[in-house]
């Protein structure tokens, strides 16, 4: 039996095992973090759980050299799985090793999922954005995103003969499982790909999987948006899919994909919004109507000449004036006051709900007004 180094088993891997993997990609640049590192010189039958642990506890220690932020637990349970994989090939089908030192050693603590969810600004934000970006696919591709739940390969991999916009349904030959899957299109979905230019055949996006990374990072810079992958945009969409009431948990595992249950639990949970609503039930609509109006709402205050001007973000029709800053506050909250009665006693059903106002502000100048209160506070 031939002694050889990690490194040189990882290449046989690579050339055998992980080439005919979907993943291939992703598990290419966990092969060469393993073959850099100092493990990857060590012969591979004489590897034991200790080194393993080495590896593993440097890991969690190193920075990504491209976020500067120190590789995630899932990143190394990740790669701990490849290692193990690898070892149990090795020792069965190669006999390169006896043993599986991996299983030996302690997985960090799995993180909790990621639940990002997009507020209605950011939303707002995005698709004006995307709307005007030189590259018309950037706006349709979002729009995919948060009313398909489908993941970013498969957005991208779409192609014009595999949709039917009569049925309304595009079908995905190929997805991430291994198993394909019929995904229904909302109107908006629909029209998101018709603005494009129906083709007979060929691949909707021309984008690729780098370059949407490329585009999606610059536009959060821009935006000054923080924290927000693309995949959030599934959570997104998966969360409007059950806030619908409308549709069971095996009806939205149909339409994302999702082939563990299990990974749909996150999701099932009540929204506290629709709490709020259940705990106002003694209460007539038009009690109901009155206090879910009567809410605080962001303003900026300027200097203007020997006075200072207020202006609401949300209703930018709305500014006020004051000899001080005090006294156009005041008068702002009696203008919001003002439109919020107006839009109850004209059922208006338009008035924009607050935080949604697209100005690049910051949020250290934003002063919360509230229409029946008498303080006012700047948002940290």
């Amino acid at each position: 039996m031939p002694d050889i180094t990690l490194r040189e088993a990882l290449e046989t891997y690579r050339a055998r095992v992980s080439i005919l993997k979907k993943g291939y990609q992703q598990e290419r640049y966990r092969i060469d973090q393993i073959s850099r590192a100092p493990i990857g010189e060590l012969v591979l039958r004489q590897i034991t759980s200790v080194d393993v642990a080495a590896y593993r506890d440097a890991r969690l220690q190193a920075t990504n050299q491209k976020t500067g932020k120190i590789i995630s637990a899932a990143t190394v349970r990740l790669e701990l799985s490849l290692l193990s994989n690898l070892f149990d090939i090795a020792r069965i089908e190669w006999g390169y090793c006896d043993d599986n030192p991996v299983k030996n050693v302690r997985k960090p603590k799995v993180p909790p999922g990621r639940d990002r969810r997009l507020t209605p600004r950011e939303d707002r934000l995005i698709l004006r954005y995307a709307h005007q970006h030189s590259n018309q696919e950037l706006y349709s591709i979002i729009v995919l995103a948060l009313e398909t739940a489908m993941r970013q390969g498969e957005i991208l991999g779409l192609r014009w003969e595999d949709i039917n916009f009569k049925t309304r349904v595009a079908h995905l030959p190929i997805t991430k499982n291994g198993a394909k899957r019929d995904v229904p299109l909302s109107l908006r979905a629909r029209d998101a790909l018709m603005r494009l230019g129906v083709k007979p055949a060929g691949k909707v996006f021309g984008y690729s999987a780098n370059g949407l990374k490329s585009t999606w990072r610059f536009m959060m810079q821009r935006l000054e948006i923080g924290d927000l992958h693309f995949h959030d945009l599934r959570h997104e969409a998966c969360s409007r899919l059950f806030e619908l009431g409308t549709l069971d948990v095996m009806e939205v595992a149909a339409i994302s994909g999702h082939k563990s249950l299990a990974m749909l639990k996150r999701y099932t949970h009540l929204k506290a919004q629709r709490l709020v609503k259940k705990l106002e039930q003694g209460k007539t609509k038009g009690q109901r109507l009155i206090i879910e109006r009567l809410v605080p709402y962001p303003a900026i205050v300027s200097e203007v000449g020997d006075g200072f001007n207020v202006k609401l973000l949300d209703m930018p029709e709305v500014i006020v004036a004051g000899g001080s800053q005090d006294e156009a506050l005041a008068r702002a909250r009696d203008a919001l006051l003002r439109r919020i009665v107006q839009s109850i006693q004209l059922n208006d059903v338009d008035l924009p709900p607050p935080d949604q106002y697209l100005d690049q502000v910051h949020p250290t100048d934003i002063i919360m007004i509230d229409p029946m209160g008498e303080s006012y506070a700047e948002r940290a």
